[in-house]
């Protein structure tokens, strides 16, 4: 296996890991300190500007295209980690570990307590045309 020096940074297509279906399109960036990622699409609904009815506080019935759902990731080695993950149709908040498997995969497990106990789904990076 080749080397690569890919980071995390640019969009990606996550894929439901129970139904194999592609949910929507994610962009990640770094701040300078840490990484952030952001709802750019919606693939899996006929809503063109659905709300997330299930968030608390100030994401309560906010559009979710948009919506800043990656938090504070930090890289530690090859993963990134201590961060969070808020999963928009639950309105639930998750601790978050992201690894890069290639250069065009990125394993995104988000979890409560122990990295046991979660979900792991595997992203797909979307070339930007040139």
């Amino acid at each position: 296996m080749s080397a690569f020096s890919a980071d995390i940074t640019g969009k990606w297509k996550s894929i439901d890991d129970d139904t194999g279906v592609a949910k929507s399109v994610i962009e990640i960036w770094f701040d300078g300190k840490r990484y952030q990622g952001k709802i750019l699409a919606l693939l899996d609904t006929l809503d063109k500007n659905p709300i997330c009815t299930e968030c608390e506080g100030d994401l309560k019935d906010q559009p979710i295209i948009g919506m800043q759902i990656i938090t504070d990731a930090k890289k530690s080695g090859k993963k990134y980690k201590k961060g969070e993950i808020l999963d928009p149709s639950e309105g639930k908040t998750y601790s978050l570990v992201m690894q890069l498997q290639g250069e065009n995969e990125l394993k995104v497990r988000g979890f409560i307590g122990f990295s046991l106990l979660g979900r792991t789904q595997i992203w797909h990076r979307i070339e930007d045309d040139k």
